[in-house]
């Protein structure tokens, strides 16, 4: 199956150059076509990315639908699908073996949503000591949910993206693509305390002196060591909800949709680039759905 590997790297390279796609992004493509390329060898099934056809791809689909649920089968068909189209786009195939293809109908999942009262509840829970970590715990879920930032975005912040005398915040999202989020006076307030107090604490490594949330050694966070913050805030309170980082940002997606705002407002602060994606976000009642049309329908 070597004649996959050179087509493989060339595809990630157009993935990091091209579309400008995270490490995260480019290695879950490749391990897609990895499970494909893994089941042509179990099978004996000696075909190259340029001569596969349909049925080799069908095949392998029914082999491991039984182990995935239709969402994980349908994110298999959907980066096998950009893999081929690639191919078609340098000329290397005349047509996609993805075409006839059916993606599996899948409903949209929403996240659990917190209000106002349990994420003021996460964050009182913080504990605060001598070494600072109460600090930065709190201006990171502050900002995190005022600010409706992905994880990625929030241990990647620098200090060099703080614009807080003209209240914005440069964030840097998928793709690398920037834009500018507004931040309010609390979360500067906490961001402030803990870069002042607490931060100048803290030896920088190097390659992390512009880093604006550190660990106890002088590093930028992972995005593993966030998720465990606020599992473990949520543990402490009994939040009987499954929370991750992503909450934060869908909460701050519906409380302000709730409040009034108008979806292209959020998509831009969410860094979408369609507002399709941004209204999967809006998880709204029924109640609120209720308040809207008595509020504003000319026949109430």
């Amino acid at each position: 199956m070597n004649s996959w590997v050179k087509y493989v790297n060339d595809y990630k390279s157009y993935l990091k150059i091209e579309r400008g796609l995270s490490a995260n992004s480019i290695a879950s493509y490749a391990f897609d076509i990895q499970r494909l390329v893994g089941y042509l060898e179990s099978t004996a099934i000696d075909v190259t990315p340029l001569a596969i056809d349909d049925e080799a791809i069908q095949q392998f689909i029914y082999h491991i639908s039984p182990e995935l649920s239709p969402r994980s089968r349908t994110r298999i068909i959907s980066g096998l699908k950009s893999f081929f189209n690639y191919l078609v786009f340098e000329d290397y195939r005349k047509d996609s073996p993805m075409e006839l293809i059916e993606v599996p109908k899948t409903g949209r999942k929403l996240p659990d949503t917190l209000s106002v009262e349990e994420i003021d509840r996460l964050i009182g829970a913080i504990v605060f000591t001598d070494d600072g970590r109460g600090e930065r715990d709190r201006a990171m879920l502050e900002t995190l949910y005022s600010c409706g930032l992905r994880v990625s975005e929030l241990v990647g912040l620098k200090i060099s993206d703080l614009f807080f005398e003209e209240g914005f915040i440069k964030i840097t999202g998928k793709g690398n693509k920037q834009r500018f989020v507004p931040v309010g006076g609390s979360t500067v307030k906490y961001i402030e305390l803990y870069k002042k107090q607490c931060r100048v604490l803290i030896n920088a490594q190097k390659g992390h002196e512009d880093t604006l949330f550190l660990n106890r050694h002088g590093k930028g966070l992972t995005r593993a060591m966030i998720f465990t913050i606020i599992r473990r805030l949520a543990d402490k309170i009994g939040l009987n909800k499954t929370i991750s980082p992503h909450t934060f940002r869908h909460s701050f997606a519906t409380h302000l949709l709730e409040n009034g705002a108008d979806l292209r407002s959020i998509q831009l602060m969410l860094g979408h680039e369609s507002i399709t994606t941004t209204e999967i976000y809006m998880h709204l009642d029924r109640k609120f759905l209720s308040n809207v049309l008595s509020t504003y329908h000319p026949r109430k």
